[in-house]
């Protein structure tokens, strides 16, 4: 079913939904062997190793994407069920891995990427809750890199384990270790890894902060560990830095006129500082002053400008960067009229523009396009509820929370939506992603991977080579049908 109709933009980790942890315990798991690997089946694309994908921008290399969709949506490879999280998986050498929790576990999911079939497990105690009534799951995806599997849990705890076969390598409790006060939606901003290093926002406090609840995290104050950075190997402290606290945005990698640069969109602001040795460049200002604000986009970097955007209050800015230092190129000014204003989706840069769903609330957030030097609206498509957008061949793949699919040309003229579809069940046509559907979507090797609240769905965005469409499969995370 074709459509004029509705969009939206990709998220950051940020906690908000459902309470308690009370999803039933799947079967125990049996492994299979390895079907043949997604790049084989599909002969071309892309792994996508970590949150937002290879470029940390949540666009997609990836060209021939099926525009024309039936009224049932692109094919349904195959389906399961999840635990409770708000996050989505990575795609690395044909393996797909998901970070959920069931009852009292956190647990890696290690499934075969084109098919869904059980691979194996790695797990761990948690005893998380959330302070504010959300799921008490992880909100950051696994990053993969150089055989090895990190994960970072919702109390703290972060992991490295085997990408092969999840063995433990090394593992380090941030929040005893560096007195990390309970963060509005527990620790929600996924590492990066940068050379020998695993970059990661921890915020930790001194002694005397560390009782404070959340109606008075106003009062607790840094101990100069806003970054962290572990030998990625061996899990050694390497150095930490930063007068701030967590909020919920992944820290961004960039080079900027030859110089390596890390942007941390921290509680209070962005933080530019050297990933090698950790010196502070810059801290730029840019927090709401509502009391459980956060700071949740991840920064946009075109250049040497980098886009901060929150929805609590101040809106967006531009910065052009420097050693030692920023220039405001533009900032959105006080009072109701903001630019753009994203929650936990990062918007997307294309070809000059700025492409994200603004607003806080699900009733009044819309899709958004802005000029990137300007900040001047484009255009704006109201009613989308918040979404999350990937980037793909001329297109967004726009997922809604509530589960609504969508196709929107990337074009700063108008709002155009080539199609429209919420995926459902064929025995029973309930809906297959329900709500919360607050992860950004990812593609890797022709395969579209959607996470509703609690299922998994990958769907054949590209077709196979040979024109041939996967059938339909609907799997436990045990690999059975």
């Amino acid at each position: 079913m074709k459509s004029s109709m509705l969009p939206a933009i990709a998220v950051s980790l940020l906690a908000f939904g459902l309470a308690g942890c009370g999803h039933a315990e799947p079967p125990v798991p049996t492994p299979v062997r390895r079907s043949v690997s997604v790049a084989t089946a599909s002969n071309a694309g892309t792994d996508w190793p970590c949150f937002l994908g290879p470029t940390h921008d949540s666009k997609s290399s990836e060209t021939g994407i099926l525009t024309d969709w039936p009224d049932t949506g692109p094919p349904v490879v195959w389906q399961c069920p999840l635990g409770i999280s708000y996050g989505i998986g990575s795609v690395t050498g044909g393996h797909y891995y998901q970070f959920d929790r069931y009852g009292d576990e956190a647990r890696l999911t290690c499934l075969d990427a084109a098919t869904g079939a059980f691979l194996w497990k790695f797990g761990y105690p948690t005893d998380y809750e959330d302070h504010l009534g959300y799921n008490n799951g992880p909100r950051c995806s696994p990053v993969i890199d150089d055989g090895r599997v990190y994960l970072f849990g919702a109390a703290g705890m972060l992991h490295c384990v085997s990408a092969e076969n999840g063995s433990l390598l090394w593992k380090v409790d941030t929040a005893e270790r560096f007195g990390v006060v309970q963060n509005f939606f527990g620790v929600g901003s996924t590492p990066v890894v940068e050379g020998d290093l695993l970059i990661v926002t921890v915020g930790g406090s001194p002694p005397e902060c560390r009782d404070a609840g959340r109606y008075n995290m106003d009062m607790v104050r840094s101990n100069g560990t806003a970054i962290v950075a572990f030998d990625r190997r061996s899990g050694e402290l390497r150095y930490a830095a930063g007068d701030e606290l967590a909020s919920y945005a992944v820290p961004q990698l960039a080079t900027v006129d030859g110089r390596r640069w890390g942007f941390l969109f921290a509680r209070g602001g962005l933080i530019g500082f050297e990933p090698s040795t950790g010196a502070i460049d810059f801290h730029f200002p840019w927090r709401a002053r509502v009391h459980d604000s956060v700071n949740a986009a991840t920064p946009v970097v075109v250049g040497d400008e980098v886009f901060i955007t929150e929805t609590y209050g101040p809106g967006s800015a531009l910065l052009r960067v420097k050693p030692g230092g920023y220039d405001v190129v533009w900032q959105d000014p006080p009072g109701r009229d903001k630019a753009m204003q994203a929650h936990w989706n990062t918007p997307i840069h294309h070809q000059g523009y700025l492409y994200g769903s603004s607003g806080r609330h699900k009733s009044d957030a819309e899709l958004r396009c802005i000029q990137w030097n300007t900040g001047k609206l484009m255009w704006s498509e109201p009613r989308l509820t918040r979404a999350s957008l990937l980037y793909a061949d001329g297109h967004f793949v726009c997922l809604g929370e509530d589960g609504t699919l969508r196709l929107v040309e990337a074009t700063p003229e108008e709002y155009r939506c080539k199609a429209e579809v919420r995926l459902r069940d064929e025995s029973t046509e309930e809906p297959l992603l329900r709500e919360p559907a607050w992860a950004a979507p990812i593609l890797s090797h022709g395969l579209l991977y959607l996470r509703g609240r609690d299922r998994l769905v990958c769907l054949r965005l590209i077709p196979d080579n040979d024109g041939v469409r996967q059938p339909r499969q609907s799997l436990s995370l045990d690999g059975r049908r």
